[in-house]
């Protein structure tokens, strides 16, 4: 891990509201997990404890603190996977990886995990490997899983599309519901805000499928513009503490029903996004 690298890192994020977990979230890209000597380096620059600083890290289930495979092989053991088995998904991938749950390969080739939830409840057990979600999988399909990752094979039972992710969420201020049944995004009910930008002000609808980029508004929003997000019920504005990492507009943040959050850059035309369910960063 190069130390000007991690330092440039640091030193980019480090004026922001919110630059530590920014910090954390690009060196972990960079590099695949977050050393020790790069915890040290943020608590030299930042003036944050190192006990701090490996809180946050322990926090958020995205985050190694060790070098991890080439691939991520993560089995959902939520409640609604639980019961279909998703215990025994993970025995199968245990016995064909020949590693426990949190553990890499000898090879360095394989990383398995198990987490809480992923958000698609109703087409568990869940597996995903490398962002390719796998739907109702079965003991038998544990090998064919592995083997097509071996071969670097794109060939997942649902194509990689994120807006597989139909979202409930509510305002993370007064928490009330903000979805909208009258009226269909993507046909599913939309998310209900107010928006405005220069002197517009009216209402917006974002599509309620994660990844989805779907809108439809009172006025329309020139390309580039940032937009300023309301709630419709308490009309507080649903700014995150931490900008884009894309382009350093205002995050937007949404809390997902049944616990956690989502974000979307306000920023018209910019696509990042992250949702983040019980640790679970995707």
């Amino acid at each position: 891990m190069e130390s000007e690298t991690v330092r440039n890192i640091i030193s980019k994020h480090s004026s922001q509201p919110g630059g530590l977990l920014a910090m954390l979230s690009e060196i972990h890209t960079s590099y695949g997990y977050l050393s020790e000597k790069a915890l040290r380096q943020i608590a030299d620059v930042t003036g944050c404890s190192l006990v701090d600083i490996y809180g946050v890290v322990t926090f958020y289930r995205s985050f190694s603190l060790k070098p991890r495979g080439k691939h991520i092989c993560s089995v959902c053991t939520g409640t609604a996977c639980h019961v279909r088995n998703a215990p025994g998904i993970t025995e199968e991938f245990e016995r064909q990886l020949k590693i426990k749950a949190g553990q890499t390969t000898r090879d360095k080739t394989f990383t398995l995990e198990t987490v809480n939830c992923l958000g698609t409840c109703a087409l568990g057990p869940i597996v995903v490997v490398d962002g390719q979600y796998h739907a109702d999988v079965s003991i038998p399909e544990v090998k064919k899983i592995i083997n097509r990752t071996r071969r670097n094979s794109s060939s997942s039972r649902i194509k990689p599309d994120n807006r597989i992710f139909p979202v409930t969420v509510s305002c993370s201020h007064c928490n009330h519901s903000l979805m909208d049944k009258t009226l269909l995004v993507d046909d599913y009910p939309s998310i209900k805000v107010t928006a405005s930008f220069g002197r517009k002000h009216g209402w917006l609808r974002l599509s309620s499928l994660y990844g989805s980029y779907h809108v439809e508004s009172e006025f329309e929003v020139p390309e580039r513009e940032v937009v300023h997000f309301f709630c419709p019920h308490c009309h507080t504005e649903m700014a995150g503490a931490v900008p884009c990492p894309d382009c350093e507009a205002p995050m937007v943040t949404l809390l997902v029903r049944d616990g956690g959050v989502v974000q979307i850059c306000s920023r018209r035309g910019c696509k990042y996004h992250m949702l983040d369910i019980n640790g679970a960063i995707l």
